[in-house]
């Protein structure tokens, strides 16, 4: 009853607030306009043949043996690369948790997880074929073999899962540092060994854990785009099969389909991961570990492990080392020497470089504080405030997580070529920057909206609720209490936004126009054209400018965080 009232009281707090009330509509009608109505019209699309609505352009891409293959092909390599990142993951999770081991094996660690984060989605494609390709370092020049084709199902199964595992690595960490040590320790005590502790006591606690290791690495492998686009060869999967189908056949309606199954295929894997596997996760781990781990230190364990975790990440490390090393060959493949400073210089003289930057950073920068900002009153009308369209907020904000750039590319263009409903309006939005900094606000969305979420939840109702019985009102409230409360999740979604929008290609590669140049798109476009040594050299100032933001925030956080202020409290 009283929770009842208390919620009515809050609801008729909101009607009073004109600036609350103003801010759900326009976000309700952001997020209906630029992820649900983009969706709807892919749906209509499909579903729209010569004599109405009719399932013919389904049975029409079905009937195409090359999409056929394209969905096996996408389901085979999501699923291997899912089981194998997971696997690899949990070994580095595990060794990091359970494992005493040198300060640096634990400072590769940290390398390996921070390198897919500042790097584009396909430096790893690049690495690959310089080093393992019909003209790499390694196959040709130092083992004599000239036949190597690396291109194909191999080659992007490892590239995913080099890109991936590391994903999996920081979600197995946290939960095995949640695990109660005292339940191995009592297994321990009575006679069990440590592979019998780890498969009867570790091993079940972390099974829904792994689940959603597994699904969040197999939804971002079959809605990977530029991996296949580079290293796949004549290996078809849907992503790039709905580029193709859009960009060579002009099929839109038939892409438009295409990316409907795969939408469809990626919604439900994420209801899978974030409806059940995320809260069983949450119920079989709860709270953190009562006290501290005894870290294993016989050897006969630790040296294997630390040594086969230490070579794996060595090897990460040497795959990305090679980008910035294969920009300084002058041909790559065929001349390695004299190092040059050549292909830089050309990136700024004869590749428009300069433009392509200037247009990456400026969108990307115009990008990120409104994602950052429309990412913490997202979750602070989620967290703090009561009213019916509450979950529709929450929902459609996370729900572009689970729709793939090539989809949401698609989407827009049939949804906005010619305007809404294809009356006109909003038409003038598409081909422009514009379109590409909606893009980028919409496919960052979901991760600042987590993140503010979580670092919301930590803070006390009463703190704002002082500031409103003072007389502040809700914009006042939000700007001059909860924002600097929360401004370590700000700043690491600003930055985070800033990240994922300079280095994104799946969703802009269909709508950028000759009139903006961005660098992952000009990447792409050398590498496919077996220009490496140019792409290695764009790629490189672009992990540079990543590494920068990611370093200047923590240098922020660290200085000027709510951790500091707190510090200098005590």
């Amino acid at each position: 009853m009283a929770s009842s009232q208390g919620a009515a009281l809050d609801r008729k707090k909101l009607m009073a607030d004109p600036i609350m009330m103003t801010t759900i509509v326009l976000l309700i009608a952001f997020l209906t306009l630029f992820i649900l109505y983009p969706l709807a019209i892919l749906l209509v699309d499909s579903l729209y043949g010569s004599n109405g609505l009719s399932l013919e352009t389904f049975t029409r891409i079905f009937q195409m043996r090359t999409f056929r293959h394209a969905i096996k092909n996408t389901l085979l390599v999501g699923i291997v690369v899912g089981v194998l990142s997971t696997l690899i993951g949990l070994l580095f999770a595990y060794v990091e948790v359970y494992v005493r081991m040198r300060k640096v094996v634990g400072g590769l660690f940290k390398v390996v997880s921070m390198l897919p984060v500042v790097s584009p989605p396909f430096v790893l494609s690049l690495s690959m074929i310089m080093l393992f390709g019909k003209a790499g370092l390694i196959t040709r020049f130092v083992l004599g073999i000239y036949d190597n084709n690396i291109y194909g199902y191999w080659g992007i199964v490892i590239v995913q899962t080099l890109t991936f595992f590391p994903v999996c690595y920081m979600m197995m960490k946290g939960l095995l540092k949640n695990i109660d040590p005292s339940m191995e320790e009592a297994a321990r005590d009575m006679g069990a060994s440590r592979w019998k502790v780890f498969t009867t006591v570790t091993l079940p606690l972390l099974l829904p854990g792994l689940g959603n290791a597994f699904l969040v690495t197999f939804i971002e492998s079959i809605a990977d785009f530029a991996n296949p686009m580079i290293i796949g060869g004549s290996y078809d999967t849907l992503a790039t099969t709905i580029y193709l189908q859009i960009t060579g056949a002009m099929d839109k309606q038939g892409a438009a389909a295409m990316a409907v199954v795969l939408l469809c295929i990626t919604l439900l894997m994420f209801a899978v991961q974030k409806y059940y596997l995320e809260r069983k996760t949450a119920a079989t781990l709860t709270g953190k570990a009562s006290r501290a781990r005894m870290l294993i230190e016989d050897k006969s364990v630790t040296i294997p492990l630390t040594a086969l975790c230490a070579l794996a990440a060595i090897f990460v490390i040497m795959m990305y080392i090679c980008v910035p090393i294969g920009a300084l060959f002058p041909t790559w493949g065929y001349k390695f020497t004299p190092l040059t400073f050549k292909w830089f210089q050309q990136v700024f003289t004869r590749y428009k470089g300069l433009k392509a930057f200037r247009d990456s950073f400026v969108l990307s920068l115009i990008a990120s504080p409104i994602t950052a900002l429309l990412s913490m009153i997202i979750s602070y009308l989620v967290v703090k405030r009561n009213f019916k369209s509450k979950g529709f907020i929450e929902a459609v904000s996370i729900l572009a997580m689970a729709v793939p750039g090539t989809v949401l590319g698609v989407g827009y263009i049939r949804g906005f070529a010619n305007g809404l409903f294809h009356t006109g309006i909003l038409s003038g939005i598409y081909g422009t920057g514009l379109i590409l900094i909606i893009v980028f606000v919409v496919r960052s969305l979901p991760t600042g909206t987590r993140s503010g979420i979580s670092a919301l939840r930590q803070i006390d109702k009463s703190i704002e609720e002082s500031a409103y019985d003072m007389g502040a009102d809700s914009l006042k409230v939000f700007t001059s209490v909860t924002l600097p409360l929360i401004k370590d999740s700000f700043l690491s979604g600003l930055v985070t936004a800033f990240v994922r929008s300079i280095t994104a290609i799946s969703a802009i590669i269909l709508l950028v126009t000759p009139s903006y140049l961005l660098i992952t798109v000009q990447i792409n476009e050398f590498a496919e054209k077996g220009a490496y040594s140019i792409a290695c050299a764009f790629a490189t100032i672009l992990i540079l400018i990543t590494y920068g933001a990611v370093l200047l925030m923590n240098f922020f956080i660290k200085h000027f965080g709510t951790s500091k202020v707190i510090k200098e409290a005590e």
